[in-house]
């Protein structure tokens, strides 16, 4: 009996440290979405798509909060839009990290950060310069750039009304002036929260704050909180790649290239497409990119030369004056004066990639002057030079078999005639008719 209600009592308590065990809720969890680079369209797909994703884990007791770390020069004004809406709709919590060291908060990234729940940045970081400029990174006529400004600042007076007049002022600065401030002077003003090393210190510091979401206080659970990064797509990733100037450039001179090679020998497809290919995922870069359009100009108009010594050859004069040309139009293209170094195309990439598109022209030019000396190779030209047997006597006329065909054929009177069954040399081509001679490698 003593040995039944033990095992009873031990059975008991498995079964209730099971249940209790069950009972636990999990760990809180911190949904990491991280850009770097320039916001674009993909960079808001991404962050819709990383909130859809956090929302749904929140609806099953996983998703405490959403880490958007960025490290950003900025972006257009509409993307900047997008993504402030859909960290202000969004149903969890959204922290905005200036992350890692290095980062900036620059522009338009400077109005993401006001836009976070909550704000932080890591050590030697900054945040500033977001006075508006153009698509492309142009200075705006005076007009526009007034109204530009006074909407971000509306905005910005929106969005960090609540944290105090000093961190409303140094917003309001960062566009009138485009100010700039480090990690430390916005956390002094208190434009942000925290100063955090890494998002677990960042989650470690944030823990039991809390924050309005949606008109609603939020306590912030975050002291067994992990954050779990939500990786980008393929596709993301690759539209976001496209905002490097290097690999914009080296897809638009081989696309061109491509589709050159495919023009100068139609029939096939895979050269055309891959130049369709890549001019298309140019455009799209230059599309984002500050561009001077001008330098478009220079880069197909070497295209053209190249083109052009092809068709008529010049010995390379054209080709050369091509290379100058490509070379002196990529620098401009992505190179102009006040354009960020990061957005800037490497000077040695242009002068290989021209030196290489060169060689390849002037490869094709010596392939096309070759093929203009060589004497043709089909037709009764192409004869000349055989040896054939004579079907029937040529005295002078008759008739020779060459190169499995029936041929009339003549020799010259004052020359004997050349016997049935002989064999016989093409010398020349008349119409339809072949010039002959004696061959002298008859057996005997």
């Amino acid at each position: 009996m003593p040995r039944t209600v033990m095992v009873a009592l031990v059975g008991a308590l498995l079964l209730g440290g099971r249940a209790s065990a069950l009972a636990q809720p999990p760990a809180p969890q911190a949904v990491l979405i991280e850009i770097d680079g320039p916001l674009t369209q993909a960079s808001a797909e991404y962050l819709d798509r990383g909130l859809r994703q956090a929302a749904g884990n929140a609806g099953e007791g996983g998703a405490a909060v959403v880490i958007l770390q960025i490290d950003t020069p900025g972006g257009s004004i509409d993307v900047m839009n997008r993504m402030v809406q859909a960290i202000r709709g969004s149903s969890v919590p959204v922290v905005v990290y200036v992350a890692p060291r290095g980062a900036i908060a620059g522009s338009a990234g400077t109005i993401l950060v006001l836009a976070g729940h909550a704000a932080a940045m890591a050590p030697e970081t900054a945040i500033g310069a977001a006075s508006p400029v153009g698509d492309q990174g142009e200075d705006l006529d005076q007009t526009l750039a007034a109204k530009m400004r006074e909407i971000m600042k509306a905005t910005a007076r929106t969005l960090a009304g609540w944290r105090g007049p000093a961190a409303l002022e140094l917003a309001q600065a960062t566009i009138d002036e485009a100010a700039a401030a480090s990690s430390e002077e916005a956390l002094a003003v208190g434009m942000i929260d925290v100063i955090a090393e890494s998002p677990e210190d960042l989650l470690r510091q944030l823990d039991g704050r809390s924050v309005e979401v949606a008109g609603q206080a939020v306590v912030l659970h975050l002291a067994e909180a992990r954050a779990e990064p939500i990786p980008p797509t393929l596709v993301e990733r690759l539209l976001q790649a496209l905002t490097n100037p290097n690999l914009v450039f080296l897809l638009l001179s081989l696309g061109l290239q491509a589709l050159l090679i495919e023009l100068s020998h139609p029939g096939g497809w895979v050269a055309g497409f891959i130049g369709v290919v890549a001019l298309a995922l140019g455009a799209y870069g230059l599309g984002i990119l500050p561009v001077n359009w001008f330098g478009l100009i220079f880069v197909a108009a070497a295209f053209v030369l190249f083109v052009l010594d092809l068709k008529a050859p010049t010995h390379g004069a054209l080709t050369a004056a091509g290379l100058g040309s490509f070379i002196l139009g990529a620098l401009v293209l992505f190179n102009s004066p006040g354009t960020p170094s990061f957005q800037r195309v490497s000077v040695p990439l242009v002068i290989v990639m021209g030196a290489l598109t060169a060689g390849l022209f002037a490869l094709l030019l010596t392939l096309v002057l070759r093929a203009q000396r060589r004497p043709l190779a089909v037709g009764a030209p192409a004869l000349i030079g055989r040896v054939g047997e004579v079907r029937q006597r040529v005295a002078p006329l008759g008739q020779i078999q060459v190169a499995g065909e029936l041929w009339a054929a003549e020799i010259d009177p004052h020359e004997a005639a050349i016997e049935e069954g002989a064999r016989a040399e093409v010398i020349g081509v008349e119409g339809l008719r072949l010039k002959v001679r004696h061959w002298d490698r008859r057996p005997g």
